[in-house]
């Protein structure tokens, strides 16, 4: 059985509600909400007689329309708008003759169609704003518990210097803390109606325009707009833009679990489920399928921007391809970035943290990712340059005789002269030189309490 997005494939990177929001049916039936609204808002102010809208009311229900017919007829017309207001005008018409005149009353296709992805806009925003708030609940209490966890830190895919698994925690709510903000500012700015009439000057409303306008932004819960935006679509594109990042972002966080959850590195995995990450052929194989959804978003969501942004360049009061580009890449982007973000949901309410594998991987140069540390200490004894010297010969030493780096610079009275073995001991417990990490932790967990506590006053 097919999901709601019409496709085999459309629960891999997607989930149900959001495939939902963007359906067939959902689009048609918000497109029939704004002519329903429309009709409201042009009898409120005797533009069409209030007797009208029972009839056109009634008639506004997805249910009621050939879908068939209106995808092939919109083949012809150049989009969706022109045989729904046809389909619309029909169904009125059987019920009420004379409500059927003013069905569509002063309005454009892309009136309808604008306003109508708005609505699924909005829908989405609220879905995403609702994940992400789980998943940075879900990181902060990660960050909390391994604030001080240590663990190496790597740098083009080689060991660097320790930091702790709370840092990496932290970083990833930071960044969807911003995702947060940067929502919160996109609904005031996206959530506005579309209503400009042919040529954007509503000129068919006469004098009754602006009270229309408000009335039917009113009635859909939308705020008014400075002016109508047919071909200015930095709306869009931001918004786009929010969902590439997001989904951006999401990937680089599969990327770390997945690569953290390989067999030889073993200090991430994703939670196991009945069915979750098995092989056709090799009965031992957990793989990292969520970190995959995620990482598929990923890959697509570029493409997917770039459409959008490309379809910015557009022609006078009415594009010619670029507007209609927006129809399936927009779409798209907000089912992929609602799948990575409930892939990733799930990945951080249960991701299973192997401590013995990260003290373990931390122990594998067996102390060499610490020569920094000695080689300051010992700075400020001898100076930088002869220090540095000192420790690169005890590094190579270490790894000529396979042993550790502690061993070489404990025997050597150059170093013990000035470090007592004690104090090397300390300068070569990765828990003790992982810098900030700590205090960055605390920061990032005190702006998820402020937001937190801002959410609680607003409600």
């Amino acid at each position: 059985m097919l999901d709601s997005s019409g496709r085999l494939t459309g629960l891999l990177c997607g989930t149900q509600s959001m495939n939902d929001v963007w359906s067939p049916r959902a689009t048609l039936q918000r497109m029939l909400d704004v002519e329903a609204a429309l009709a409201r808002a042009s009898a409120a102010h005797q533009v069409i007689p209030q007797s009208a809208v029972p009839a056109i009311e009634a008639s506004c229900q997805a249910a009621q329309l050939d879908a068939d017919a209106l995808a092939r007829d919109a083949a012809l017309g150049g989009n969706l708008a022109i045989p729904l207001v046809k389909q619309l005008t029909a169904r009125v018409k059987a019920a009420d003759a004379e409500a059927s005149k003013y069905v569509h009353w002063g309005a454009t296709s892309q009136d309808i169609i604008d306003t109508a992805t708005v609505l699924q806009l909005r829908d989405t925003f609220n879905l995403l704003d609702t994940g992400l708030q789980s998943t940075c609940d879900a990181l902060a209490a990660l960050a909390a518990t391994h604030r001080a966890t240590p663990m190496i830190g790597r740098t083009w895919l080689q060991q660097a210097l320790p930091i702790t698994l709370g840092l990496k925690f932290a970083q990833w709510l930071d960044a969807l803390l911003r995702h947060r903000d940067r929502l919160d500012a996109l609904r005031e700015r996206v959530l506005v109606v579309q209503f400009g009439g042919a040529a954007g000057t509503l000129a068919s409303l006469r004098e009754a325009a602006p009270h229309v306008t408000r009335t039917l932004a009113a009635e859909l819960g939308l705020a008014v707009p400075t002016l109508p935006w047919h071909t200015q679509r930095d709306r869009i594109a931001e918004t786009a833009s929010l969902f590439g990042m997001l989904i951006g972002t999401l990937g680089k966080i599969a990327r770390d679990v997945s690569l953290q959850m390989q067999t030889e590195i073993d200090e991430l995995a994703e939670p196991s489920a009945a069915g979750k990450g098995g092989s056709s052929t090799m009965p031992h194989k957990r793989n990292p399928v969520g970190c995959a959804a995620v990482l598929t978003a990923a890959t697509r969501a570029p493409g997917l921007v770039a459409t959008v942004f490309a379809g910015m360049v557009q022609e006078h009061e009415r594009a010619l391809g670029g507007w209609q580009a927006e129809w399936d890449a927009l779409p798209d982007l907000a089912r992929l970035a609602g799948g990575a973000l409930a892939h990733f949901e799930q990945i951080a309410g249960g991701l299973n943290v192997n401590v013995a594998g990260l003290a373990r991987n931390l122990d594998v140069t067996h102390g060499l990712i610490l020569g920094e540390a000695v080689m300051l200490a010992l700075g400020d004894r001898i100076g930088r340059l002869d220090a540095h010297h000192l420790v690169e010969r005890a590094s190579k030493a270490a790894i000529a005789e396979g042993t550790t780096l502690f061993d070489v610079l404990s025997a050597d009275l150059a170093v013990t002269q000035h470090l007592p073995v004690e104090r090397l001991q300390q300068l070569l417990d990765p828990a003790q030189y992982v810098g900030q990490a700590h205090a960055y932790v605390d920061a990032a967990l005190a702006l998820h309490t402020a937001r937190a506590k801002r959410a609680h006053h607003k409600e």
